[in-house]
């Protein structure tokens, strides 16, 4: 290794949010060292930072979840042929020996450790990461690290749609233009869905327009109507509710067809309410509710994580467009809290490293 030590950027406490000088961590038994190519901020890193702490209640944690790099050491029992390797890593460290791990539904282990929650993640020059096993190999040395550092929500939004058993020709409808939204969006065209984009904040509806959606604004007049005639008459199929907001939900059940389905994607932000003719809705169409938590990382039926690496090597998905601010790692602590703080508005942004040679 040329350096010793290199900047991390820590939470040493709620509300104390930092770029540090640590030491380079060096890889042991089957660890590898990840040079950090990019690492993207999560909407659950705010609360983390400012609100809850980290999970597991070790401080300083250097944080960050969605992360890309270049395998640069490995520990003595790892594949030494591995050095060299570009790709993005799966955060989520499960203990392997629970029920939900053994069937492969890791992200309901019983026991999981998490990189950038519970242990040191991806806002550093260099991470630790467990095994080859977290590490998702990208084959195209033209897909950048940004948009590989993006392959955790894309994954979040494949298995929304997943969930929602999107099919050719299905009317679908996303609440929350955002990222994951759009993301969710490209992945229900990707299975030849119509699709409709809808937020309540013009400047969104606005840029998922631009990204070449159908879109709507849930707070103009006779938006039910509006959907009808976005899908040519009919309801949706499928709706997404990626928000966490009382008024989307209740949006998603008037929106859907009878035997239609509802995918709650978005984590509860308050308490949630519905009214009682919304409810009543959800008996009388025999609706179909399902909740999503993270994405699958198991091979049967299929790997989310290694498909979406192949359809961003060949360029089948992409979400590059969607990065709005790259900052260096110096600069991490601040751009967090102007997000924190409403003085900037984002689409993704992200640590990337090129920012740091500039």
């Amino acid at each position: 290794m040329e350096h010793v030590t290199m900047k991390a950027a820590r939470l040493h406490k709620i509300g104390d949010f930092r770029t540090d000088t640590v030491p380079v961590p060096v890889p042991k038994d089957c660890q590898l060292l990840v040079r950090i190519g990019a690492c993207g901020i999560c909407g659950s890193d705010l609360p983390r930072i400012y609100e809850h702490g980290t999970s597991s209640g070790v401080y300083p944690l250097t944080l960050g979840h969605e992360f890309s790099g270049t395998i640069v050491a490995v520990g003595g029992d790892a594949d030494p042929d591995l050095v060299g390797r570009r790709g993005a890593v799966f955060p989520l460290i499960p203990c392997r020996q629970c029920d939900p791990c053994l069937s492969g539904h890791y992200a309901m282990c019983e026991d999981y450790d998490y990189m950038g929650s519970r242990c040191d993640g991806g806002f550093a020059e260099y991470c630790l990461v467990p095994s080859s096993w977290h590490f998702i190999e990208s084959h195209n040395p033209d897909l950048s690290f940004e948009e590989l550092a993006m392959l955790e929500p894309a994954c979040v939004a494949q298995h929304a749609i997943r969930k929602g058993a999107v099919f050719a020709g299905a009317n679908v409808v996303i609440f929350g233009a955002g990222p994951i939204g759009i993301m969710a969006g490209r992945w229900a065209r990707i299975s030849g869905a119509n699709v409709l984009m809808v937020d309540v904040v013009n400047q969104k509806v606005t840029f998922a327009e631009g990204c070449g959606f159908q879109t709507l604004n849930s707070n103009d007049p006779g938006f039910l109507e509006n959907v009808k005639a976005a899908f040519g008459g009919a309801l949706a199929d499928i709706a997404i509710e990626g928000t966490g907001f009382s008024g989307a939900l209740e949006n998603c059940i008037h929106c859907i067809k009878p035997f239609g389905r509802i995918v709650l994607m978005g984590n509860p932000a308050g308490n949630t309410q519905i009214t009682q003719s919304a409810h009543s809705l959800l008996p009388r169409k025999e609706a179909t509710i399902s909740g999503i938590w993270n994405s699958h990382f198991g091979n049967l039926p299929i790997n989310e994580w290694r498909y979406a690496v192949e359809m961003m090597d060949s360029g089948k998905f992409t979400c590059g467009d969607l990065i709005s601010h790259r900052v260096s790692i110096e600069d991490v602590p601040t751009l967090i809290q102007s997000i924190h703080d409403r003085s900037v508005s984002i689409c993704k942004a992200m640590y990337s490293s090129a920012c740091d040679h500039k």
